[in-house]
C-alpha cells in the first residue's frame, strides 16, 4: 500500500449557505474514484449556519459561551477550573462540546455539524451526482484524549467507507487468532489529513489517496460506530456520577 496525503487549496473563507461539493470540486479538479476526502467540521458547520452570536469580550461573552455549551450538552463528564469535558447530543465526550471559536468572526462561536454522518452522506452524495466522483468522505474535527497529552484529529461524520476494520477471527503470523482488535481507521485516517490540513493555514481539505479500505457503493454505518455504548464503557462515569456512586455503595 501507497497512501499520498494532498492538501486542497484555495478553497478560502466558507460561508452559510455555500456549496461544499462545488468548492471542492473546483480547487480540487483533480480528484478521482476510490480518495478520501478529508474535511474539517469548521467549514461544514459554517456552510450549515451552525454558528451562533456572541459579544466579543468580557463576563458577557463568557456567560453567552456558557449558555450554548448548556445547549449542547447532554451531561457534563468532568469539570475543572473553567474547563467541561460533556457528552453531546451525538454521543460525543470532550471538551467544551467542540464548540469553537478559531479561524471565526470574533464575535461567532462555531457549534458541530447537528448531524455529521448526514453531512457527510450529503456531500459524498453531490460529488457523485453532480460530478460523477466515487469518493469516501469523512468530517473530522479535534479532540484531546484521556490519558495523553495532546491533540489529534478524529472522524465525526463519514460516508463511503467503513468507520472500523474489524480484524477479529482474522490470525496474526503465529496463528493466534484476534479477538478485540478494531481499527478505528477513519479516526487514523483524519488525523493523516491533518497533517497538512493544519490550525492555521487554512487548508480545511485533505485528500487521501491510495487506502486499499475504500471500496463500497453504500455509505455504510457512519462514525455513530465509533461511540462506545455506555454500558460497554468501563469509565462512562462522570465525577459527580462516580462520587455519587462512591457514596451509595458506602451506605450499604
Amino acid at each position: 500500500m501507497r497512501l499520498e496525503i494532498l492538501p486542497v487549496l484555495g478553497i478560502g473563507d466558507v460561508t452559510e449557505g455555500d456549496d461544499l461539493a462545488a468548492l471542492i470540486a473546483t480547487a480540487a479538479p483533480w480528484l478521482r474514484d476510490g480518495d478520501v476526502l478529508v474535511v474539517t467540521s469548521k467549514i461544514v458547520s459554517k456552510a450549515e449556519g451552525r454558528l451562533v452570536d456572541v459579544p466579543a469580550d468580557g463576563p458577557e461573552r463568557l456567560a453567552a459561551r456558557d449558555e450554548v455549551l448548556a445547549g449542547e450538552t447532554v451531561r457534563v463528564v468532568a469539570s475543572r477550573g473553567a474547563t467541561r469535558i460533556v457528552q453531546t447530543h451525538h454521543g460525543f465526550v470532550m471538551a467544551s462540546a467542540g464548540i469553537d471559536a478559531s479561524n471565526v468572526d470574533k464575535t461567532r462561536l462555531v457549534l458541530l455539524p447537528k448531524d455529521p454522518d448526514a453531512s457527510a452522506r450529503t456531500l459524498r452524495a453531490a460529488l457523485r451526482e453532480r460530478y460523477d466522483l466515487d469518493v469516501a468522505v469523512i468530517i473530522s474535527d479535534t479532540m484531546g484524549r484521556p490519558w495523553r497529552n495532546g491533540l489529534t484529529d478524529v472522524a465525526l461524520g463519514v460516508a463511503g467507507m467503513p468507520a472500523i476494520r474489524d480484524h477479529r477471527g482474522e490470525f496474526d503470523p503465529y496463528g493466534n487468532e484476534l479477538q478485540l482488535t478494531q481499527m478505528a481507521v477513519v479516526d487514523e485516517l483524519a488525523g493523516a489529513g491533518e497533517l497538512i490540513k493544519g490550525k492555521c493555514d487554512q487548508v480545511p481539505v485533505a485528500v487521501v489517496r491510495g487506502y486499499l479500505g475504500v471500496a463500497r457503493a453504500d455509505d455504510g454505518e457512519g462514525a455513530r460506530a465509533l461511540v462506545r455504548d455506555a454500558a460497554l464503557d468501563l469509565f462512562s462515569l462522570g465525577t459527580a456520577e462516580a462520587t455519587a456512586a462512591g457514596q451509595r455503595g458506602g451506605d450499604r
